[in-house]
C-alpha cells in the first residue's frame, strides 16, 4: 500500500448539518492486527449518520473529533493486519465499520475482520454497501424479535412495516415476504406500487386517514410491527395489535423507552420493543447469500461522488429516499 494520504469528508463538532461537512485530505488509516484496509468503492448513508452528527447519541458517539462519518462500505482489500486469517489483498468485500470511529466517507477505510464479508462477483459494491445497517436491522427485527422464520416454513404472522420504501423498510418487506408472512405496509403515495412489487400484500398511503391510523384494509390485527418511521404514539398502534402483538421500534425516543419500561413492570401482553442493533458477521454473510441467489435486492435511490457528499447528506436529512443513498469515491 503505497499511498499515504486520501480524500475524505469529515466534521469537527456536533451540529452544522450539511454546512459542517468538509472535503479534506487526511492520512490513510493503518489496519490493526485484526483489521483489513479496504479501498472504498461505495459507502451507504443511514439516518443514524446525521443523528450522530447532530449529537443525538452524545456523549457516546462519535468517540472523537474530527469525525469521518459513515460505517457501511464495500470495496477491495488492499492490505491486511498481521492477525487476519480469512482475507487477502484483492478480495472484494462488504464491511461494517466501528461506529465509535466511523470512516466510511473516504477513499480507504479499516474494518474488523469479524464484520467483513467476501463478495461474489455478481454483487456490485453499491448494492452490497446498503446491506450493513439497514439490512441487518431489518433481519434482526424480523427474525430475532418478531420470530419470523426464513427457512421456508409456513408462517401465520401478520406484519406491519411502516416507512416501507425506506432503506430499512424496503429490506424488511422483502425479508418478511421470504418468511411467508402477510405484509401490510405504509409509504408515500408515489411509492405504493414500488412497495407492492417488493412483496407487500396491502399498501397504504400514510397520509390518508387509514394510513395515519395504521389500519389494515382487510381488518387484520398485527402480530408484529417493524416501525421504520418516527413520531407515532403507542395509542395508535395498540388497537391494531393482536393479543400478544409487539411494536419493534427502530428509532426509539424517550417516550418509547418509558412506555416499554412501564409495560414490562405491568406485564402487558402487548409490547413496544426498542431495538438495539447487534451487527453480526454471520448475518451479513446470510444477507449477501440472499442477494447472490436473487432473493433480496438493494434499491439505490441515488448515487453521489465523494467530492459532492454534501448533496448526499442533504438527501438523507430530507428523509424521503426510496431505498439507499450511495456515495462513491
Amino acid at each position: 500500500m503505497a499511498r499515504k494520504v486520501m480524500q475524505a469528508v469529515q466534521y469537527h463538532g456536533y451540529g452544522g448539518g450539511v454546512a459542517g461537512l468538509k472535503y479534506v485530505e487526511v492520512p490513510v488509516p493503518s489496519p490493526k492486527s485484526d483489521e483489513v484496509l479496504v479501498k472504498v468503492e461505495a459507502t451507504a448513508l443511514n439516518a443514524v449518520d446525521w443523528k450522530i452528527q447532530k449529537g443525538n447519541i452524545r456523549p457516546f458517539l462519535p468517540r472523537k473529533f474530527p469525525c469521518i462519518p459513515g460505517s457501511d462500505v464495500a470495496g477491495e482489500v488492499v492490505e491486511v493486519g498481521s492477525g487476519v486469517q480469512n482475507f487477502k489483498a484483492g478480495d472484494k468485500v462488504v464491511a461494517m465499520l466501528n461506529w465509535f470511529y466511523g470512516g466510511g466517507l473516504a477513499e480507504f477505510a479499516a474494518s474488523s475482520e469479524k464484520l467483513t464479508v467476501k463478495l461474489p462477483p455478481e454483487i456490485s459494491a453499491s448494492h452490497a454497501a446498503g446491506l450493513n445497517i439497514a439490512g441487518l436491522t431489518a433481519l434482526q427485527a424480523l427474525t430475532e424479535v418478531a420470530g419470523v422464520k426464513l427457512d421456508g416454513s409456513v408462517n401465520t404472522k401478520n406484519i406491519l412495516i411502516t416507512a416501507a420504501s425506506s432503506g430499512v423498510g424496503h429490506y424488511a418487506v422483502q425479508l418478511a415476504k421470504l418468511g411467508n408472512t402477510h405484509i401490510t405496509a405504509t409509504c408515500g403515495a408515489r411509492n405504493l406500487e414500488f412497495v407492492r412489487n417488493l412483496g407487500a400484500d396491502e399498501v397504504i398511503d400514510y397520509k390518508t386517514p387509514e394510513g395515519a391510523a395504521l389500519k389494515s384494509p382487510s381488518g387484520r390485527k398485527y402480530d408484529a410491527v417493524i416501525h421504520c418511521a418516527t413520531g407515532t404514539p403507542w395509542s395508535t398502534f395498540e388497537p391494531n395489535l393482536s393479543e400478544y402483538g409487539q411494536v419493534i421500534d427502530l428509532s426509539p425516543n424517550a417516550s418509547a423507552l418509558w412506555t416499554s419500561t412501564v409495560q414490562k413492570l405491568t406485564l402487558s401482553k402487548k409490547k413496544l420493543v426498542p431495538l438495539l442493533g447487534k451487527p453480526k458477521g454471520e448475518n451479513l454473510e446470510f444477507l449477501v447469500s440472499l442477494v447472490k441467489e436473487g432473493k433480496l435486492k438493494t434499491v439505490v435511490d441515488s448515487t453521489f461522488p465523494l467530492s459532492n457528499a454534501k448533496d448526499a447528506w442533504a438527501k438523507i436529512l430530507d428523509g424521503h429516499a426510496t431505498g439507499k443513498i450511495i456515495v462513491e469515491p
